[in-house]
């Protein structure tokens, strides 16, 4: 059996067993508890694969964030056909939330009619990624402020894993299947909650490997799965200019960030 996240080896001496490379951000499969995989690494290869990349058991739920032996969050492995994909104005689920049980709004489900409380920061993100706007690209400099970032001062910064969490939460919001439960509510329960905090861990931890701008494309090839290629590129687009910029607060990002359009 691999060592745990839990274990008081230094971890620098561990490396992915996938990527090969030291481990960032570790994470354990449940129930055979190996723990020699990079939450990115894994979550990747389970978008393709059911089972553990070192012994082949099914996985029922991946460990990680760890903080002690016994302090970590877990996040269940529910397998379903996943739904088809269709295109829409609004942002959909893909695929891979189906198979990874999120909610989902039965077909003919309505929701019962209340009066709608406005959310105007809301409803301009929504708009960003409805007429697929890039911010302007600003340049670092210190009359701007702006600045450009590394994995490796992610992974060394946590204020800057803080500035990134922050602005994540906001912006997953604008995404309806992280915010709705399964009769089409909108969700408060601990499920849908860990549904959310899940993908922000995610995203977090490709910040600290990969370079979201490299031509490669793979930090978007990591987050395609969850949001689709396009607001894949764009969310990452966003990301990287809000975590460049001198702003602190996500209100003042708002009131700064220029696009080609205006948003009301």
């Amino acid at each position: 059996m691999g060592s745990t996240a839990g274990s008081t080896k230094d971890e620098s001496e561990d490396a992915c067993v996938i990527c090969l490379s030291t481990i960032t951000e570790r994470a354990l499969t449940v129930p055979c508890n190996h723990g020699t995989f990079d939450f990115v690494c894994l979550i990747s290869w389970l978008q393709g694969r059911s089972a553990c990349p070192l012994c082949k058991t099914e996985v029922t739920a991946v460990q990680y964030d760890w903080q002690s032996p016994t302090g970590f969050k877990s996040f269940p492995i529910q397998r379903s056909h996943p739904p088809k994909h269709t295109s829409s104005s609004v942002p959909t689920r893909p695929s891979l939330f189906a198979s990874y049980g999120l909610p989902r709004r039965p077909r003919g489900a309505r929701r019962p009619y209340s009066p709608p409380v406005e959310d105007l920061a809301l409803r301009r993100r929504r708009e960003v990624y409805r007429r697929n706007l890039y911010s302007f690209h600003v340049g670092s400099n210190r009359f701007s402020g702006y600045r450009d970032i590394t994995p490796q001062m992610v992974a060394s910064s946590s204020d800057l894993q803080s500035k990134a969490r922050t602005w994540i939460r906001r912006e997953l919001r604008v995404f309806s299947f992280l915010n709705t439960g399964s009769t089409g509510s909108t969700a408060t329960d601990l499920t849908t909650t860990s549904n959310a905090e899940f993908l922000l861990s995610y995203i977090v931890s490709i910040l600290k490997m990969v370079d979201v701008k490299a031509s490669n494309g793979h930090a978007e090839n990591l987050l395609t799965e969850f949001l689709g290629r396009e607001y894949s590129r764009l969310f990452l687009h966003e990301l990287s200019a809000w975590l460049r910029s001198p702003f602190t607060k996500v209100d003042e990002w708002d009131r700064n960030v220029q696009y080609e359009q205006d948003i009301e």
